[in-house]
């Protein structure tokens, strides 16, 4: 008899009892704050931190005699990156100075021409003119006036002659400083340099390497702006516009958070952007919440090194 008291109050533990009813408060508090906060914001962690990335490119065939750039290295705009085999190159601008040399002297030669046709062609119409007026005078004769003429005529047509070879020496004059000012460009080109100011991201190049003309040699990150693309579901837009102020958090940086705007909403969805849009005209038509890009803009600059494709959390404050 006395041992069911004691075996009672056993099974009654207050203390028990507090830390279940101190769980369901928290719980209780918990969901409260996430149902609050679900009317105020809209959250996706499908976001990442995006960025100008730049390609440098060879936009000339060659060998890879020297490399500059470093892997994360912080270049500027203009930098020298890549160095190429420029030897042809030189022998190309060598020889088209030399062909626009030669083209000025024939142009030379053709002005002088010209000159030389003028003067004969001023001698002979006047001796034209007086021989008609001697042959007015009965001077000189009817076949002698002719061959006068036919002389004044040749030399008129010798000076026309003289002018359009002129003109198309002057012609090759401005086509071999065409292909002197292409063979510059193309030398100039075996020195390949950073197009923005950023750090290099990725290197896909080394010395003793022959590259092509488009060839992808390093990627660069530009050093500016930094922004968000969170790809949040279509059913989450309903009340998101632009302006509206953003809570961004950084996985690389758990305890920090930054501030954004919403810059714009995409008027497309990801997925017709894919390599293989979706066609639901054909087949079975499964219903699927679609993703549509958002850019966010970071209204300060961050002060952590933040990179491109670093994961992040978005908060839109919608309410």
């Amino acid at each position: 008899m006395d041992d069911a008291p004691a075996g009672s109050k056993a099974a009654f533990n207050p203390m028990r009892y507090l830390i279940f009813g101190v769980l369901l408060l928290i719980g209780l508090v918990w969901g409260g704050m996430k149902l609050y906060h679900s009317f105020l914001y809209e959250e996706t962690d499908n976001a990442q931190i995006e960025g100008d990335i730049y390609p440098v490119i060879s936009r000339v065939p060659g060998k890879v005699v020297a490399v500059t750039a470093e892997d994360n290295q912080k270049v500027a705009a203009g930098e020298a990156l890549i160095r190429l085999d420029s030897l042809d190159f030189v022998v190309r601008r060598e020889a088209a100075l030399a062909a626009l040399e030669s083209a000025k002297a024939s142009a030379g030669a053709a002005r002088a021409a010209i000159t030389a046709a003028e003067a004969n062609e001023r001698k002979l119409q006047a001796d034209l003119r007086r021989s008609r007026n001697l042959q007015e005078q009965d001077v000189i004769s009817k076949a002698e006036l002719d061959a006068v003429t036919a002389g004044a005529t040749g030399s008129s047509a010798d000076h026309a002659g003289a002018s359009g070879k002129y003109r198309a020496a002057l012609a090759l004059v401005k086509v071999r400083e065409a292909e002197l000012q292409n063979a510059r460009l193309q030398l100039s080109y075996t020195t390949i340099t950073a197009p923005a100011d950023g750090h290099v991201a990725r290197k896909n190049v080394q010395p003793g390497q022959f590259v092509q003309p488009g060839q992808w040699l390093i990627g660069l990150v530009g050093s500016g702006e930094l922004w968000v693309v969170a790809n949040f579901k279509e059913t989450q837009l309903t009340k998101m516009r632009p302006g509206q102020m953003v809570e961004i958090k950084v996985d690389a940086f758990p305890k920090e958070s930054f501030e954004g705007r919403v810059e714009s909403i995409s008027s497309g969805t990801g997925s017709k952007f894919s390599l293989l849009p979706p066609d639901n005209a054909s087949g079975n038509f499964v219903k699927v919440a679609q993703r549509v890009p958002v850019k966010i803009m970071f209204t300060e600059k961050p002060e952590k090194p933040l990179a491109a494709g670093m994961s992040v959390v978005v908060d839109v404050r919608v309410n």
